[in-house]
């Protein structure tokens, strides 16, 4: 395929790109069936403004393909995504602490805020080889083959977050939970306990906190670059058995938490 020099693509109306973000950069070109090939290879790399931006983008790319005749393989349910893994697997769930709070004071400014939330969120976690498996509302769910590379994700979030400077002076914040296991795999994401324990640890941390599950400090073994300071044994809602919990504590991570909330 030939690059697309500055000249030619200054020449391109708006409308032979897939996706034109907020700043009116214009992305993924679709004048011609390689540049639609090569926006198909692409479309996961790109870090979208909004899930809307995102869906306007790929209905653009799969009208351009339609029209070429090209089959996008990786197609499926609806999203150009890689084929997620499978066996055993360490699950991040990230959600927004305060978010109704977030939304009553900022009104029509909140999608502003959480679309900057989640590029962040994503570029952490493509960044450490992971796989975003679904996003709504305010929370993350991203799985990674390796225990270590979930960590980094996690921290890369946290310190991301810490370092922007948000409107208002806003202290804008996630929770983190960790949690490796063998989900099954299904057509849309995955399912199964581990899933559930996952999603019930976040929940129970707080803003600038990243939680993990005993099996992910067996799966990190030596590998942590940081300390994991254990936390208690605690019974999650709708769990078996009691958990060991452990935060991700390092300089540069927010520390000096309350307890747990521990659903009754």
């Amino acid at each position: 395929m030939a690059e697309l020099g500055a000249r030619e693509r200054a020449k391109l109306p708006d409308s032979s790109f897939a996706y034109v973000d907020s700043s009116g950069r214009r992305r993924l070109p679709i004048h011609d069936e390689a540049h639609v090939r090569n926006a198909l290879a692409r479309f996961n790399r790109i870090l979208f403004d909004d899930e809307a931006s995102r869906d306007r983008a790929r209905t653009r790319l799969l009208k351009a393909a339609k029209r070429y005749g090209i089959l996008p393989v990786g197609f499926i349910d609806g999203q150009l995504r890689p084929k997620l893994p499978s066996g055993q697997l360490t699950l991040l769930f990230a959600d927004v602490e305060g978010s109704s709070q977030h939304l009553a004071e900022l009104g029509d400014r909140y999608g502003a805020m959480l679309n900057a939330v989640r590029r962040i969120e994503r570029a952490a976690v493509r960044g450490a080889g992971g796989f975003e498996v679904d996003a709504r509302a305010d929370e993350l769910f991203a799985v990674f083959e390796r225990a270590a590379d979930a960590l980094e994700a996690a921290m890369a979030i946290q310190r991301a977050l810490r370092e922007r400077d948000w409107s208002d002076g806003r202290d804008v914040r996630v929770r983190i939970g960790l949690h490796t296991g063998r989900p099954t795999r299904t057509s849309s994401g995955y399912q199964g306990i581990s899933v559930n324990a996952a999603a019930r640890l976040c929940s129970c941390g707080h803003g600038g906190q990243i939680l993990l599950s005993r099996s992910v400090h067996a799966a990190l073994a030596d590998e942590s670059p940081i300390e994991l300071r254990h936390l208690g044994r605690y019974r999650l809602r709708g769990i078996p058995d009691d958990h060991d919990i452990y935060q991700a504590a390092a300089p540069d991570l927010q520390d000096g938490f309350p307890p747990l909330r521990m659903e009754k």
